[in-house]
Order: structure tokens, then C-alpha cells, then sequence
């Protein structure tokens, strides 16, 4: 319930009581003053008291009603009012029946009662207004006494009636007045929490903003690390080889010409980070094609046989997982070459019902396992590649950068909500095992 509020228009009882309390009450008792010797005898006696009552009416609405405003919104105060006023208006009309029109303006005081005593007053006005118009009716006589019975009858069920009809007017005014009133309140509440939900979503955006920064960052940082952190490393052990192989001419020249390729495909894949492309073997080719051809590439760069399986019916998945799964085979081989000290590995691609998986295994020194949970909380970073904790040694993964190829691909495949496991141990070799799922590209849509 919706507390008190002040009315915006004038209900019907307002607009009766305005005029009808202010001036009309003394009005009608000056009037019927002035009839008194015009239509009574002047030597009659009760002139006095007829006088005396009408001063004492006045005088009574004068100080219950006029004086006090605040007092005609207290329901008891007003009942002693009207019912004080009811009788003086009850012995001038016995004294004098003149003074019927004065009792008429005691119904406008009436509405201050509630309700039901709003009903007792307006029969009682009504039974006065009565009194008075059979004043000339011989009582004595059944026929006058019925007729007397009628007229203040006629006169109850006219002030009733109109009672009651103005106090369901009154009543509706009320409820659309409140029903109103809720609306405005409504209509700020909602202005209120509208301008909430803006300031929301100006800090969603502004989220949102720094989120797509940081998304980017960490993009940024995996195409650097993917791309030219790898080879640039390939370049430098290149260069290193072809430093020790001075006096071989052929192997100066091939070592050489390989730093060399490796330079021109960093920068061409620099190129293609930048403008936000997928990785060059896909742009042409599968994702098992690609693998095939970025694992024959490295195997005649670093001499290691490396055996390429697809498994299941190939079909075409997200662009952004074949990018991820790309990656994690870039990365893995990498780590093959910079750490494990192998002789063989192996990259299996698993075309499943749900999921599309690969595997990346090494036959090199592998490391112990449990070491990865250790060897990242004190590098405070996760383990990186195909060799167990950053900065490990034999069979170690201790990517370049201080550890975050393995961080960079947990990103790329989590990211998808995928998986990716590292199992190892000493002598062992290693296996990384990446999984994502095999939503099609027609799936996005």
C-alpha cells in the first residue's frame, strides 16, 4: 500500500465543501434571521432564543470549522462538531421552522464523518429538512401524520442517496488519484533503474574493453612466441652450426641456407599476425596436410624422422581449432628439438565423433612427471612443452621466453574449451595430447 499523498485535483466532496463550508453556513443563518420579522409575530417570546441559537450556531461553526483547519481531518473532533450542530439546528427548527434552510448546509458538514456514521448524519439532516417543509401539516390527523411521515421520508432517502453517490465518486477519484500516484512512482523507479543498468553497462564496456586489450595481448604474445620467437631461435642455431662448420664449405652453405629460410618464413608469418590470418599451411591445405608439411620441414631441418598419422574420416572444423591444434604441433616439435634429445617422434591426428585430438609424442629423455606442479609454482607459470618444467634440462621444456609455450598453448586450446595433458617420465619420452571440439565451421552459424 502506497503511503498518503497529496490529492493533484479536487474530488468531488472537495469541490461540494469548499464553497458550501466557507461562506454558506452564515449565509443561510442571516437569511432566516432576516425572515423572522417578516413572517413571525414580533411580539412573540421565543424571538430571544431563536436569536441566542443562531448566534450560537455561528459561533460554534466558527471556531470548530472556520478557525481550525486541521481540525476537520479528525474524524472525532468532527463528529462532536456535527452532532452539537445537529441539535442547535433541531431546536431552531422547533422554535422556528424558518431555520429549515440552515439545516440544509448542515449536510455539507456531514461528509467530514466517516463512514457508516456518514449515512446516520445525512438521515438526520434529512429528517430535519423534513420537520421543517411539514411545518404547515396538521400532525394531530392520521392523513397529516402520514403525510409528515412521507415528506421527511422523501427527504431521508434524497440525502442518503446523494450521500452515498457522492461518496463512491469520491471514492473512485481517490483510487485513480493513488493509482496515479503509483504510476509516478513506478515511472521513477524505473527512471532510476535505468540509469543504473546505463552505468552497468558502461562498466560492461569498459570490461569488455579491457578484457579485448588483454585477449589481444595474450594473442599478440602467443603469434610472437609461435612465430618469430621460434625463428629466431632456429636462426640462431643455425648460424651456430654454421659457425662450427667453418671449414666445411657444403655444410656452411646449407646450415647458412637455412637460417636463411627460417628468416623469410619468421617474416612472412610475422606479416600474417599482424593482419590477424591464419597460419600459412592452412591457407592452401588441411589441417593433416599442413601438419604433414610443417613436420616434413622440420624433420630436414633438425634430422629427427617424424611420422604423421590421421586416424577417423577428416572432416572440416573451426577454423580457430585447426589454428590452435596447428600451433600446439608447431610448438611441441619445437620443444623436441630445443630439449628432448630425441631420435624419433610422432604426430597423430584423431578425427572422433565429438572431438578432434592430437597427439605429439618424442622417444627422447622425457623427465619425471610429477616435478610439472613444482617446477611451475616456482617459475610461477605453468610447465612449458614436451619436456617437463620450465627451465629443465634433459628432456626438459624450458621454452624460450622463460617457459610460456606451454602456457601459450593451454591458452589457445582451453580457450575452446579443449584439453591439454603433458605425460612423461625419465627415459620415457615425452607426449602432449591436445583436444578441442569437433564443431564444424557450418556449426558456427
Amino acid at each position: 500500500m502506497s503511503s498518503p499523498m497529496p490529492r493533484s485535483r479536487p474530488g468531488p466532496l472537495e469541490q461540494l465543501w469548499s464553497p458550501a463550508t466557507t461562506a454558506l453556513p452564515y449565509v443561510t443563518l442571516a437569511f432566516c434571521i432576516a425572515l423572522m420579522p417578516l413572517t413571525q409575530d414580533p411580539t412573540r417570546r421565543t424571538q430571544v432564543i431563536d436569536y441566542t441559537l443562531a448566534a450560537l450556531a455561528a459561533a460554534w461553526t466558527l471556531w470548530m470549522f472556520t478557525l481550525h483547519p486541521g481540525w476537520r481531518d479528525r474524524p472525532r473532533v468532527m463528529a462532536v462538531f456535527v452532532t452539537v450542530l445537529i441539535v442547535i439546528g433541531a431546536l431552531l427548527v422547533i422554535t422556528d421552522t424558518d431555520f429549515g434552510i440552515f439545516t440544509f448546509t448542515i449536510f455539507f458538514f456531514v461528509f467530514r464523518l466517516p463512514w457508516p456514521w456518514r449515512q446516520l448524519g445525512a438521515a438526520a439532516v434529512g429528517i430535519l429538512g423534513g420537520t421543517s417543509q411539514a411545518y404547515g401539516v396538521n400532525k394531530t390527523t392520521a392523513t397529516g401524520l402520514l403525510i409528515y411521515v412521507v415528506i421527511v421520508a422523501v427527504n431521508v432517502a434524497v440525502a442518503c442517496g446523494l450521500t452515498w453517490s457522492l461518496s463512491i465518486s469520491q471514492e473512485r477519484h481517490d483510487q485513480r488519484e493513488q493509482a496515479l500516484h503509483e504510476l509516478s512512482m513506478a515511472n521513477h523507479r524505473l527512471e532510476a533503474t535505468l540509469a543504473e543498468n546505463a552505468g552497468l553497462h558502461r562498466q560492461l564496456l569498459t570490461r569488455a574493453r579491457e578484457a579485448g586489450i588483454l585477449d589481444e595481448r595474450q594473442r599478440m604474445a602467443r603469434e610472437i612466441h609461435d612465430t618469430l620467437a621460434q625463428g629466431l631461435t632456429g636462426i640462431i642455431t643455425q648460424l651456430q652450426a654454421a659457425e662450427h662448420a667453418c671449414d666445411d664449405r657444403a655444410g656452411w652453405r646449407r646450415h647458412f641456407a637455412a637460417a636463411t629460410g627460417l628468416a623469410r618464413e619468421s617474416l612472412s608469418e610475422a606479416r600474417r599476425s599482424v593482419h590477424e590470418l591464419c597460419p600459412g599451411p592452412l591457407e592452401t591445405a588441411r589441417l593433416s596436410e599442413a601438419l604433414a608439411d610443417i613436420a616434413g620441414c622440420w624433420s630436414a631441418l633438425h634430422g629427427i624422422s617424424v611420422q604423421v598419422t590421421t586416424t577417423g574420416t577428416p572432416r572440416p572444423i573451426r577454423p580457430e581449432a585447426e589454428f590452435a591444434l596447428l600451433r600446439t604441433a608447431q610448438e611441441a616439435l619445437a620443444n623436441v628439438a630445443r630439449h628432448a634429445q630425441a631420435t624419433r617422434a610422432g604426430l597423430t591426428l584423431s578425427y572422433m565423433e565429438h572431438q578432434v585430438a592430437l597427439d605429439v609424442r618424442d622417444d627422447g629423455k622425457g623427465f619425471d612427471a610429477a616435478q610439472i606442479g613444482s617446477g611451475a609454482a616456482a617459475s610461477g607459470g605453468t610447465p612449458n612443452g614436451n619436456g617437463g618444467p620450465p627451465r629443465a634440462s634433459a628432456g626438459g621444456s624450458g621454452a624460450s621466453g622463460g617457459g610460456f609455450g606451454l602456457v601459450a598453448m593451454r591458452q589457445r586450446i582451453e580457450s575452446l574449451t579443449g584439453t591439454l595433458q603433458v605425460e612423461s617420465e625419465p627415459g620415457g619420452g615425452t607426449g602432449i595430447s591436445a583436444c578441442v571440439p569437433a564443431a564444424s565451421a557450418e556449426a558456427r552459424a
